[in-house]
């Protein structure tokens, strides 16, 4: 059974961060490079809701295989729950961008091209964007901590020690 809850934590892992890499890196950048801003702009919003619920739910993934992992581990388990803290928190944090920050800078967009729009219009949804941005970064952050995380873990399992002799003879391990 823990090889299946520790595929659920590394597959759970690469989507959300293949998801938040790919948007981030690849397609909001073509968008916005294709398109005009305004349409630009709709477009991504249109991706905004899937983005977020598979967020919501690699990261819910995430954080339960990680707090189980650490139950079955203990006392030695302290990497899972370093993991199941950091998954909850990004998790958090991604709620917080999906739930409160871009619906607000949803609504907000509409009224950006309008003539007549208020300065304070465009203020307020740079600053929504800019705080979607760290957000998201904070995300990006925590999942390559993650990573690094089962990296480690995996480390001892994975890895067959070999011996480097080329080099005068001395036995180099890696």
């Amino acid at each position: 059974m823990i090889w299946l809850v520790l595929w659920l934590h590394v597959l759970a892992l690469a989507v959300w961060l293949g998801t938040v890499a790919g948007f981030s890196f690849v397609v909001a950048p073509a968008v916005f490079g294709a398109l005009p801003v305004q349409q630009a702009g709709e477009l991504v919003g249109h991706i905004f809701p899937a983005y977020y619920a598979l967020g919501y739910g690699a990261g819910a993934v995430l954080f339960g295989s990680a707090a189980l992992l650490r139950r079955w581990t203990r006392p030695a388990g302290g990497a899972w729950l370093a993991s199941a803290l950091i998954a909850g928190a990004a998790l958090a944090v991604s709620l917080y961008a999906g739930l409160f920050v871009q619906p607000r800078a949803s609504a907000l967009r509409p009224q950006l091209h309008e003539a007549g729009a208020p300065a304070a219009v465009r203020e307020e949804f740079d600053a929504l964007h800019a705080s979607a941005v760290r957000l998201n970064g904070a995300v990006f952050l925590a999942q390559i901590a993650l990573a690094g995380i089962i990296a480690a873990q995996l480390r001892g399992a994975a890895v067959v020690p070999r011996r480097l002799s080329r080099l005068g003879g001395s036995d180099l391990q890696w």
